[in-house]
């Protein structure tokens, strides 16, 4: 584990890369990484220095992603189980990794979990649709969708409000918001599709959305309103987080025109590259503006990262 002004790089399980996903209040950060000769892929904790091997749902050569932390250490993800043909969402707490099943088919991730230990993601049904869903005591129930036949859940507060992606009845893939039985349209930017990533306290939502013009931009909505976030100079940006201070962060392309990205933080109105060229990606940030994703290791692959004002 090297360390750089503002940078921490949080090193691999052995393996060549590692990707961050998300970090909680306490310092604890949430994602995947290689093993031993890249043979697997495995979602990891990594807290004070140390990356803790998750395991999977199954045997060897498989692999597990971990998503999303709370504030009580409960990890949700996905992983491949032991038969090596299904993916399922799971929760990871004390050590103990769970299956949290499906609505009858093959597949389902958990995206998303708050300090309540309610979970949301996407699983697919019987009948082959993928459906958004919040996993709470054990039950995991079917949200619905805006009038197509799918949807998913990406994020989810402490007040049970829900945003993720679903498919409206004319066909089109829309972000909303979900709380208390009904899945709310938040619209777009002008174009056809818009999906929404992560949901803070204060009912602030960010993901991106198709423009009138075709690009697709991150956005920020609030009160009903859907705000162009813009872009580093480039076509397109994703927002991926916001935290209680209304800070945001995602990726970008640059304006160089060669479709290359950069790691943003948007906060006051502005967009700015998150400091450093090798930066691929910034998905979660904490209330204390820490930022994890990954960057570009010297000689080493792609690293996840730690990403702070000072250096402890």
């Amino acid at each position: 584990m090297g360390i750089r002004p503002y940078l921490i790089d949080l090193g691999t399980l052995g393996g060549t890369n590692s990707f961050a996903n998300d970090i909680n209040e306490r310092g604890q950060i949430v994602g995947a990484s290689r093993t031993d000769n890249d043979s697997e892929l495995h979602a990891f904790l990594w807290e004070n220095g140390v990356m803790t091997d998750l395991g999977t749902l199954g045997g060897s050569f498989i692999y597990s992603f971990a998503i999303s932390i709370n504030e009580h250490g409960q990890i949700v993800g996905y992983s491949v189980t032991a038969n090596f043909e299904e993916t399922h969402a799971f929760l990871w707490e004390n050590g103990v990794m769970t299956d949290l099943g499906t609505f009858g088919g093959s597949f389902s991730a958990a995206l998303g979990i708050n300090n309540h230990g309610q979970i949301v993601g996407v699983s697919e049904t019987a009948n082959g649709e993928d459906r958004a869903f919040l996993w709470q005591n054990g039950v995991m129930t079917d949200l619905g969708t805006l009038g197509g036949s799918a949807s998913g859940a990406t994020s989810i507060n402490e007040r049970g409000q829900i945003v993720g992606f679903s498919e409206t009845a004319n066909g089109e893939t829309h972000a909303f918001l979900w709380q208390n039985g009904v899945m709310t349209d938040l619209g777009t930017l002008g174009g056809s599709t818009s999906g929404a990533t992560s949901i803070n306290e204060r009912e602030q939502v960010v993901g991106s959305s198709l423009t009138t013009n075709g690009e697709d931009h991150a956005f920020l909505w609030q009160n009903g309103v859907m705000t162009d976030l813009g872009t580093l100079g480039g076509t397109f940006s994703v927002a991926f987080d916001i935290n209680n201070r209304r800070q945001v962060v995602g990726f970008s392309e640059i304006a160089n025109g060669n479709g290359e990205v950069r790691a943003f933080l948007w906060q006051n109105g502005v967009m700015n590259e998150l400091g450093t060229e090798t930066f691929i990606d910034a998905l979660g940030i904490n209330d204390r503006t820490q930022i994890v994703g990954s960057f570009l290791a010297a000689n080493e692959g792609v690293h996840a990262y730690l990403w702070q004002k000072q250096i402890p």
